[in-house]
């Protein structure tokens, strides 16, 4: 597929068929995943990768909420559809050492010198090839966020040890039309035009 088709038709795809993901496509979506570009050439990210009806089952027990101020029912319904579920995670740890290395040298390891928290940009960039990944392969993928008030039991389902924060979430299967709506059914694309910006604001 030509990269600029697979750009213009990735989506976020909220249920799956029941055809499992081949072993194989699952590696390639990891092994794209991490050619992402990372600062420092830190690639502080991991990847928990669930394929069994019992790692899923237990993911979604510990990062489902058990209520929520707006109805989840129909994309919770659609998403634990999902054949695969690949979690990425990054380490701030790594980065902040990597950057207190004498090429660097930042030694007082000082959270406050990084303008934004790049361990989660490059984590979000490794989720991105993997989404892409998805699209040339003829998968459907969503990519979602583990809520701020499961990771504890998140963490405990799965033994992450401390120093690795989920960055989010990345759903694959086949696709299969349904699922619920996303926000681009509520709200239009913004021309860029309105985005983009030459010279000066």
């Amino acid at each position: 597929m030509e990269f600029r088709d697979v750009v213009r038709r990735r989506r976020m795809v909220r249920r799956f068929g029941g055809e499992p993901v081949a072993p194989e496509l699952v590696d390639r979506l990891l092994d794209h995943a991490v050619r992402a570009p990372s600062a420092g050439f830190t690639q502080g990210w991991s990847f928990l990768v669930l394929t069994t009806d019992a790692e899923r089952e237990r993911f979604w027990a510990a990062a489902t909420p058990p209520d929520s101020a707006r109805d989840m029912s129909a994309w919770l319904a659609g998403m634990r559809t999902a054949p695969v579920l690949i979690v990425v995670l990054t380490s701030r740890d790594a980065y902040v050492g990597r950057y207190a290395e004498p090429d660097k040298g930042w030694t007082d390891r000082d959270e406050a010198r990084w303008p934004v928290p790049y361990w989660h940009v490059d984590a979000g960039m490794a989720s991105l090839l993997v989404l892409q990944t998805c699209v040339d392969e003829g998968l459907g993928a969503c990519f979602f966020g583990i809520d701020a008030g499961r990771l504890g039991a998140f963490r405990d389902a799965f033994g992450v040890p401390a120093e690795w924060a989920p960055t989010g979430v990345v759903a694959v299967g086949h696709p299969v039309a349904g699922g619920a709506k996303g926000s681009p059914a509520r709200r239009q694309r913004k021309a860029t035009g309105d985005v983009v910006h030459h010279g000066r604001w």
